[in-house]
């Protein structure tokens, strides 16, 4: 899951939601707003059946830059100062309204990779790192696809035999997808493809654009494109194949360069994937600030977090219910968090944004949310290594009728194999596709495109095609390893696109769906089963913590590690 993990602040950077292609959204041409110390982005629910575009023109009275309107969900994103919020509370048929992101308050700090996706770019202890041979790919594959135990796993090579996603659209809700790659590209839909974020320079870095708008191909952080490629990399005779290599990849961008994902641009792709007729969407992140949303906040919550809270909690709820009743089955990892869903320990991290102002929250399961995997209609995923073992890292959930976890899938385990020659080597985690420009953010690639000794180390691996004439140049594309139910969840995303290949009605693409529920109970009720190997599982052996102990009820057909199962590309196409 990608987890937050970047604060930095420079001044009044541009902040408003791009937004585009939608019937029940719209983007509204900036206009000068008051600046003030308590400045910032506020999103502002209106009630069920409130005239929301009325509610935008207030707030346009009132002061305020009304950046998007989405009417589907009523939800207005306005930038101004501290008075507009108060203004927008006192208007008949809001229901709430929070500020989303503030100006001028948050500490620099450095970026850099994610510590549990990337764990083996910061263990120096590691048995060997290193990238040095290529494992045979199955008969018909591509060259890097031998690599990729996970796929074998779940049966996805000898699924391809039978369908391959032809007509299936999958949207990709994450930090971008780029759409030049070359496992990518031809299955990259360039015109539905949407970008609903903003780039802010004090969390994202200087801009790369003019407007702060990237292009809806461009992936600055990375994480988006190796999702991307799980679930759908071309089988071409070049890099890797994904589980399903024929669907149409949608970027619905909804995540910053930094990693965050706040809930204005997560709602507008939401709402845009119902519209625009994807049949599945991958969701590997939680909607920040905060790592759990609790109904009227934590205890130790301000009214101000609580009322912030309340909002994401309702307009995540109808997002999340539009999007299923426009056919769209919902895909999410269930956390990197190594805790139980079902009993949550004391939350230290949030609010993550801005910087400083975290604390401790006590959290109560059946008011506290971690979303968007625990709301409504979200498949759950949890996260195996290569012995079909739950990952170290990877939430689980002992409340078997909670909906919390659906069924598990390979999200990498760079610490699996104790004791053998595997044991915390690269080969146990994900290999799929990298954008260049998130590499040479890293330092793993050099400005030439040459691979570093830090990428070298981390396995970085580069793939050119021949040089057809003696003037042209090879081009090339990166990929690289990560671990999470970040990783695992597209497995599962795949594999739920083939089953709508498989058993959708319809011609064309754009027609040619499935029902989400129907789905779901496809993808968990041909999962392979697996039993609890034991009652907890003590990762101390593998030099964690007490605190990563984890708890294994239920039976061989549905428990708190696996779900119903491990996803089955073969069985779900039969």
């Amino acid at each position: 899951m990608r987890r937050s993990r970047m604060l930095a602040l420079t001044g009044t950077a541009a902040l408003v939601a791009a937004f585009a292609g939608s019937a029940t959204a719209t983007a509204v041409p900036s206009t000068p707003a008051a600046t003030t110390a308590d400045s910032g982005t506020f999103v502002v629910l209106a009630d069920e059946g409130a005239n929301v575009k009325a509610i935008a023109d207030r707030l346009k009275r009132a002061g305020g830059t009304v950046t998007s309107v989405n009417t589907a969900i009523g939800l207005v994103t306005v930038k101004g100062s501290g008075d507009v919020l108060r203004a927008a509370r006192s208007i008949a048929g809001v229901e709430g309204a929070a500020r989303e992101r503030s100006i001028g308050s948050a500490p620099v700090r450095a970026k850099g990779p994610d510590p549990v996706e990337q764990e083996h770019v910061f263990d120096r202890t590691r048995t060997n790192g290193t990238y040095k041979s290529t494992p045979t790919p199955p008969a018909g594959h591509d060259p890097l696809d031998g690599h990729l135990w996970g796929m074998q796993m779940i049966h996805a090579f000898e699924a391809h035999a039978v369908e391959k996603g032809d007509k299936v659209r999958v949207g990709v809700l994450d930090t971008g997808v780029d759409g030049t790659h070359l496992d990518l590209a031809a299955n990259f839909d360039s015109a539905l493809s949407r970008n609903f974020t903003t780039d802010m320079p004090d969390i994202d870095g200087p801009c790369e654009v003019a407007s702060c708008v990237d292009p809806a191909n461009v992936d600055d952080d990375g994480h988006g494109t190796h999702v991307a490629g799980t679930i759908g990399a071309a089988l071409n005779g070049f890099g890797l194949s994904g589980v399903a290599p024929d669907v149409d990849l949608v970027n619905i961008r909804g995540g910053q360069d930094s990693g965050y994902f706040f809930l204005g641009p997560v709602v507008n792709a939401l709402t845009y994937a119902g519209d625009t007729g994807l049949d599945v969407v991958n969701m590997s992140f939680y909607v920040d600030p905060w790592l759990y949303n609790c109904a009227g906040g934590a205890p130790e919550d301000s009214p101000e977090e609580a009322m912030e809270q309340d909002v994401i909690i309702a307009a995540m709820t109808r997002a999340l219910d539009y999007a299923h009743s426009k056919n769209v089955t919902l895909v999410g990892a269930l956390g990197n968090n190594h805790e139980d869903l079902s009993n949550p320990r004391t939350d230290l991290t949030s609010p993550d944004y801005p910087g400083g102002t975290e604390h401790p929250r006590t959290i109560d399961n059946e008011t506290c949310w971690d979303l968007p995997v625990e709301g409504p209609h979200v498949i759950g995923v949890s996260a195996l290594g290569p012995t079909g073992e739950k990952a170290d890292y990877s939430n689980w959930a002992t409340d078997l009728t909670s909906g919390e976890l659906e069924v598990s899938a390979p999200g990498g385990w760079y610490r699996d194999g104790i004791g053998t020659d595997t044991y915390r080597t690269n080969g146990n985690l994900i290999l799929s596709s990298v954008s260049l420009a998130s590499l040479r953010n890293t330092g793993e690639v050099d400005k030439n495109g040459n691979i570093t000794q830090p990428g070298r180390v981390n396995g970085v691996i580069k793939q050119c095609t021949d040089r057809r004439q003696p003037d042209q140049k090879a081009t090339c594309s990166y990929y690289a390893w990560y671990q999470g139910t970040s990783m695992a969840s597209p497995h599962a995303a795949g594999v739920a696109a083939l089953a709508v290949a498989a058993h959708g009605t319809g011609a064309d693409a754009g027609s040619f769906s499935l029902a989400p529920d129907t789905t779901k109970a496809l993808l968990m009720g041909t999962a392979t089963n697996h039993a609890c190997n034991a009652p907890a599982r003590s990762y101390e052996p593998e030099g964690r913590s007490a605190e990563f102990t984890a708890t294994c009820v239920g039976t061989a057909e549905f428990n708190s590690f696996y779900g119903d199962g491990i996803v089955n590309a073969l069985g779900v196409v039969q």
